[in-house]
């Protein structure tokens, strides 16, 4: 077997059948023939000595020597388009893209990001908001600011930020608030919560380590995003529930207030990095956060 690499062409063909799964949908996003794209792979397994691909029915299987090479010629073509992207823009001019939800991009992120350009003015920050479609692997994202649960995905560098804690808020203005700001955690029984159709344990988790019967809770108006829930808090229609990090700036100017306090949940907030992409200004980032985290007050991770 030749200690040389293999043909770029031949790699390049491979890595695509093995992604996509299929010849034909190779050769096109490749823009050559199927038969080309077969006798890319032929010279392939000619040159490393090995089968890559065995028949399975009508399609092809990927052999243990083909999964390796996949595995390893995937990551690797990842980390070259994404220098040839930086290289592309001009390292010095490329912004850092951050994706995080909506939520936390209104409610926690853009109150200090001009805090964050005044003390990390190199980074060029650009935000990308979604809800329930974020992923960290989608083209044009340096990294996702998030809160999730390990075990972490391999090709990620995760920076742990801070422990998750949970609880009901209420503003002012809700009717009962006098009453249920010196009454037990229990007394939540006899309300009809407002909840969100993004986040729908955050009510059950919170009862059961809390020690009340999460099915025995009542539900009330619904939304589709944590930032309306709030939002609805805010104006005093009910008791919402939510992450510390998203109400703290309330808590502290009196719009909302947390009588039974945050409860820790198995989640972290936690800024995920492709370790394709991976560079000094994710590790930057996250220190910044780790520092803002705490002149919030909130837990962090040591």
């Amino acid at each position: 077997m030749s200690r040389d690499l293999p043909p770029l062409n031949a790699l390049r063909a491979f890595e695509s059948t093995a992604r996509l799964g299929s010849v034909s949908q190779a050769a096109e996003q490749l823009n050559v023939t199927h038969g080309a794209v077969s006798r890319q792979l032929k010279v392939l397994e000619e040159h490393l000595g090995v089968s890559l691909f065995s028949k399975d029915g009508r399609g092809l299987k990927l052999t243990d020597a083909g999964i390796r090479l996949r595995d390893v010629s995937g990551e690797a073509f990842d980390r070259l388009r994404g220098v040839c992207v930086e290289l592309s823009k001009g390292s010095a001019d490329a912004p850092f893209v951050l994706g995080c939800s909506g939520s936390l991009l209104a409610r926690w992120f853009i109150p200090r990001l001009s805090r964050l350009n005044a003390e990390l003015p190199d980074l060029r920050l650009h935000l990308s908001a979604g809800e329930g479609d974020l992923d960290p692997r989608r083209p044009g994202l340096d990294a996702l600011l998030i809160f999730a649960e390990p075990p972490w995905p391999a090709d990620m560098q995760v920076f742990e930020l801070a422990s998750e804690r949970i609880g009901p808020v209420l503003s002012p203005r809700f009717a009962r608030f006098e009453r249920l700001c010196d009454a037990p955690a229990e007394t939540l029984l006899e309300e009809s919560l407002l909840q969100t159709t993004s986040r729908p344990q955050a009510w059950p988790s919170w009862a059961q380590q809390n020690g009340i019967d999460p099915q025995s809770l009542r539900y009330g108006q619904g939304f589709e995003h944590l930032y309306y829930l709030l939002e609805a808090a805010v104006a005093g229609l009910g008791i919402a529930i939510a992450p510390e990090p998203l109400v703290i700036d309330d808590l502290k100017a009196g719009r909302l207030a947390a009588p039974w306090g945050f409860s820790e949940t198995p989640a972290q907030l936690a800024l995920w990095v492709p370790r394709r992409a991976a560079d000094g200004r994710a590790q930057q980032l996250a220190q910044w956060l780790k520092n803002e985290l705490k002149r919030s007050g909130e837990p962090i991770k040591n």
